[in-house]
């Protein structure tokens, strides 16, 4: 799918300012859409918007498509008659510049469990019933799965769910029938939470297609084990048939990131059973994407042409072997499904010529990333006289240092060849040099992270990958930093380079 030249910002919700101790989708959300417009940008990207699990990663959530209630704003339910202000005058004294989601998560669960029981309370006597109801008949299966098993993990204290009682572990009839029986008002809460994430988040989308900003999302190749998908769903994962542990386990080799390879952990596919229902699983995961977000960034990218399977029991990712995948089988059946796919890949990594060629036969832009631009020489597929038209560049992404952070530790070899390719004596203000550098390039795309923008240090950095915990807790402290200084100068560059 062709995209128009323009530029935009990354930057996931939980970064922005909030006096609940992490982003949410209320007022902040709305002030950076304001932001996008002003300095001409036509895009936004976010990471995963799901449940988040172990180390709070967004990568690795309790649901490939529910939201993430902890991004739900209190303000606006404050809106709806559903908390009051007095509601929080217990507010924990929160760090502004980072999310502790260990003292937030327990005091943003606990107010929407108020707000929970005032729906419970008013909602018959409202047309909020209505709606409540249509959306839960209309997101059907995935609903119900998400709902139940949250709930029920709740019950086990958070344990996984392999450590359940056998048969509502093997999701045995009468086992279901109990839990639900027995479980409806912790389910009916996990329904209300999605219920209020889905409609905060639409009209947030709609506030800015209305400004002609478009929402890249973003949809991680694996899903975590400890997950509705997987407990729902045990025949498409390459699961042992005893205990349901992983069998084989997602990562990749050895690389520029880790010299002992990243070792996700999460259960690869059984791509055989995917195949015989035609990719059902993985087209209603798209669907259910595009409900939400225009664009669609495909994480790990190559995994699709052949992908790092890692034994069971193996620590780190080095005993690994490549398998094949079907991904020109998936996308030319999500394409017979969906028609154009407003699809972005992520192909950064051990890339072959397989992966290019799928990559290009379908006509995805893949990524260029500017911070390993400067470590070889002039052949650096990642300098920007080597990039094509459909691409996607960035300054640097959440796995990435910030510009200013990468230049504070770049090589003498790395700060010699910047500065001769960029023709100056003297680097002042890296990160808009790096800025100037990507909206110029013919890239059609161009995404610069908030961090850059604002000149921060590796303090913001949002994802140290290969480390599980310490990560995705930047933010910024307030919607003041957003000048007007900032988006004439980022505006202008964007006209310059005809983004706009």
């Amino acid at each position: 799918m062709p995209f128009k030249r323009s530029s935009g910002i990354l930057l996931h919700p939980t970064s922005f300012p909030s006096r609940f101790g992490i982003g949410d989708l209320g007022d902040s959300a709305y002030r950076f859409i304001d932001f996008l417009e002003l300095s001409g940008q036509k895009l936004w990207q976010v990471l995963p918007l799901g449940p988040t699990g172990y180390g709070n990663s967004p990568y690795m959530c309790f649901s490939a498509i529910a939201g993430n209630h902890l991004l739900i704003s209190p303000d606006l339910l404050v809106k709806q008659d559903l908390l009051t202000e007095s509601d929080f005058d217990s507010i924990p004294n929160f760090n502004d510049n980072f999310t502790d989601f260990e003292q937030v998560i327990p005091y943003k669960i606990e107010v929407l469990k108020v707000a929970y029981s005032r729906f419970k309370a008013i909602a018959p006597n409202i047309a909020l019933t209505q709606e409540f109801t249509e959306f839960c008949e209309a997101q059907g299966i995935w609903l119900n799965d998400y709902a139940l098993f949250m709930a029920i993990m709740e019950t086990y204290n958070g344990q996984p769910w392999t450590t359940w009682e056998p048969a509502i572990a093997q999701r045995q009839p009468e086992a279901i029938r109990q839990h639900i029986e027995t479980l409806q008002d912790r389910i009916g809460f996990h329904k209300f939470l999605q219920f209020q994430f889905f409609c905060q988040w639409a009209k947030l989308r709609g506030y800015a297609n209305e400004k002609e900003i478009l929402i890249i999302g973003d949809i991680p190749i694996y899903v975590a084990h400890n997950s509705a998908d997987v407990w729902a769903n045990p025949h498409i994962f390459e699961l042992d048939p005893q205990t349901f542990e992983p069998a084989l386990m997602a990562g990749v080799p050895p690389d520029y990131f880790s010299e002992t390879g990243q070792l996700w952990g999460n259960p690869v596919y059984n791509w055989e059973e995917l195949e015989k229902d035609d990719f059902r699983w993985w087209i209603g995961r798209f669907k259910s994407m595009l409900q939400y977000v225009d664009i669609i960034r495909v994480d790990h990218f190559r995994g699709f042409a052949a992908f790092w399977q890692i034994p069971a029991g193996e620590e780190t990712a080095i005993n690994g072997k490549w398998k094949l995948a079907p991904g020109q089988e998936l996308f030319a059946t999500l394409k017979d499904v969906l028609g154009n796919l407003p699809i972005l890949a992520e192909d950064l990594g051990v890339i072959t010529l397989e992966v290019e060629a799928l990559r290009d036969e379908f006509e995805f832009p893949g990524m260029r990333i500017l911070l390993f631009a400067f470590a070889g020489d002039t052949d650096n597929s990642y300098l920007p006289h080597h990039y094509v038209k459909n691409s996607l560049v960035y300054t640097g992404t959440h796995d990435n240092d910030t510009a200013v952070g990468w230049w504070k530790r770049a090589s003498d070899h790395e700060k010699e060849l910047l500065t001769e390719y960029v023709g100056v004596d003297e680097v002042k203000e890296l990160h808009w040099l790096l800025i100037r550098l990507a909206l110029g390039s013919v890239s059609d795309l161009a995404i610069i992270p908030l961090q850059d923008i604002f000149g921060l240090d590796n303090t913001a950095r949002m994802n140290m990958p290969g480390t599980a915990t310490g990560n995705w807790t930047w933010r910024y402290s307030s919607d003041q930093l957003l000048t007007s200084e900032l988006s004439d100068r980022l505006r202008k560059l964007t006209q310059l380079y005809s983004r706009v």
